[in-house]
C-alpha cells in the first residue's frame, strides 16, 4: 500500500482529534495571548505529543498498554479533572498584563512561563484523556478501513508514517490556532485581556468539574 494513501487520513485525523474547542485549546490560546505564539505553540506541541501516543498504541497494536489505560480510565480521568481544575483556578486568577497596561504596540507580558513547563502541562493533560484513545480507533476505522487495516498487515515503516502523519496534522492545527491569534494580538486591550482570561478560566474549571462528574457517575451508577 502506498505510504500517500497512509498519511493523506492520517494528517487529517490528527487535525480533527486536535481541533474541538476544549480545554487545552483554551490554555494555548491564553498562553498564546500573554506569552506570545511561541509559547502557546509548544504547549500544543504538548498535547500534539500525547496525540501521537495515543495513535502509536493504536497503529501498532499495542494491545496490553491499551487495556492498562483501560483498566486504569477512571484514575486517569480524576487526575486530569483536578489538573484541569488547578489550571482554570489559576487562569482565573492571574492577572493577564502582570500589573501594567497593554502596550499598544501589541508587546506582550514577560514569558514567565517556560517553554518547557508549558509542554509537559498540556502533555499531562492529553495523556490523562482516555477517550482520545477511541476517538483515534474509531477514526481510524472511520476511513474506509484503510489505517484499521494498516495496523494489522502494514510494515512498521508504513505504521510509523502514519502515527508521524497524526503528529503533524495536530501540529498543524496548533500552528494554525496559535499563528491566528498572535496575529490578533494587537488589536486586543487590556480590558479584554482580562475577559479572556477570566471567561477561559472558568471554562477550563467547567471541563475539570465536568470530568469529575463523569467519574463520580461511572463509580455510583
Amino acid at each position: 500500500m502506498s505510504s500517500i494513501f497512509l498519511v493523506i487520513p492520517s494528517v487529517l485525523i490528527g487535525f480533527v482529534v486536535a481541533a474541538p474547542i476544549g480545554p487545552i485549546n483554551l490554555i494555548c490560546i491564553r498562553r498564546t495571548l500573554t506569552f506570545g505564539a511561541l509559547n502557546g505553540f509548544v504547549s500544543g506541541l504538548g498535547a500534539a505529543t500525547g496525540d501521537g501516543i495515543f495513535a502509536a498504541i493504536i497503529v501498532f497494536g499495542l494491545t496490553a498498554i491499551r487495556h492498562w489505560i483501560e483498566g486504569y480510565s477512571q484514575l486517569l480521568q480524576t487526575a486530569g479533572g483536578a489538573l484541569l481544575l488547578g489550571f482554570g483556578v489559576y487562569t482565573y486568577l492571574a492577572d493577564p498584563l502582570y500589573g501594567r497596561e497593554l502596550p499598544c504596540n501589541g508587546e506582550r507580558a514577560p514569558a514567565s512561563s517556560s517553554l518547557l513547563r508549558a509542554f509537559a502541562s498540556t502533555f499531562a493533560l492529553a495523556l490523562s484523556n482516555p477517550a482520545t484513545l477511541f476517538a483515534f480507533a474509531a477514526l481510524f476505522a472511520g476511513f474506509g478501513g484503510i489505517i484499521a487495516s494498516a495496523g494489522a498487515n502494514a510494515s512498521l515503516s508504513q505504521a510509523g508514517f502514519v502515527v508521524a502523519a497524526v503528529l503533524c496534522g495536530s501540529g498543524l492545527w496548533w500552528l494554525t490556532l496559535t499563528t491566528v491569534v498572535g496575529a490578533l494580538h494587537a488589536r486586543i486591550n487590556g480590558r479584554v485581556m482580562r475577559i479572556i482570561t477570566h471567561v477561559s478560566g472558568a471554562m477550563i474549571c467547567i471541563f475539570g468539574l465536568g470530568m469529575l462528574a463523569h467519574v463520580l457517575w461511572e463509580q455510583f451508577r
